[in-house]
C-alpha cells in the first residue's frame, strides 16, 4: 500500500499534492467485527504516514430498539458505552492513536457528523460482503460514501473477496 501511495505522489504536481493533503483521518472502528480492524487501521496509518496526518478512531454504539430496552436492566445499557470506550482505548494504544471518540446513534450518521465536526480530510471505513438486507437499506459504508463532505477510503478485507 505504501509503495502505491508513493508512486501516486510522484505522478501528481506539487499544487495537486498540496490540495490533496490528508491531515486528519477519521477511522471508523467496528469493535464487533469478527475479522478485526487491522486492514483499515493499517491502510489509514499508511496514508497518514505518507501525508503527515493524524488518526482519530471512532466507534458508534447503536441504540437498542425500544422493545429491547424495556427488557434490559438499566445498568447494562450504561455499561455498553463504557465497555466500548475501554475496547477502543485498548485498540488505540495498540496502534499508537491518542484520539478516540465513542458516540451513540446510527453509525453512518454519526461517522459523517463527527467527520464534519472535526473537519476530517478523509474517512476510512470497512466494507462487508453485502447480504440481502444491504440491497434494500444499504450498508454503512455506502451511506458514508454518498453523504460525506470529504474523501472516503473503503477498505475491503481479503476474507470478504471471493
Amino acid at each position: 500500500m505504501r509503495n502505491r501511495v508513493r508512486m501516486f505522489m510522484q505522478a501528481v504536481s506539487v499544487s495537486e499534492w498540496k490540495a490533496m493533503q490528508m491531515k486528519k483521518i477519521l477511522v471508523a472502528i467496528d469493535i464487533e467485527r469478527s475479522g478485526g480492524n487491522d486492514f483499515s487501521i493499517k491502510a489509514a496509518q499508511d496514508i497518514a504516514g505518507v501525508m503527515g496526518g493524524t488518526l482519530v478512531f471512532l466507534y458508534v454504539v447503536e441504540p437498542m430498539p425500544s422493545y429491547v430496552i424495556s427488557q434490559v436492566p438499566e445498568a447494562l445499557i450504561g455499561e455498553q458505552k463504557s465497555q466500548a470506550e475501554e475496547e477502543l482505548g485498548k485498540l488505540a494504544a495498540q496502534y499508537g492513536c491518542s484520539d478516540i471518540v465513542v458516540r451513540e446513534g446510527t453509525p453512518a450518521t454519526e461517522i459523517i457528523e463527527h467527520a464534519s465536526e472535526i473537519n476530517a480530510d478523509l474517512i476510512v471505513v470497512d466494507s462487508h460482503d453485502p447480504d440481502l438486507s444491504n440491497y434494500f437499506i444499504g450498508s454503512t459504508a455506502s451511506r458514508v460514501v454518498r453523504h460525506a463532505h470529504c474523501s472516503v477510503h473503503v477498505v475491503r478485507h481479503p476474507d470478504d473477496q471471493d
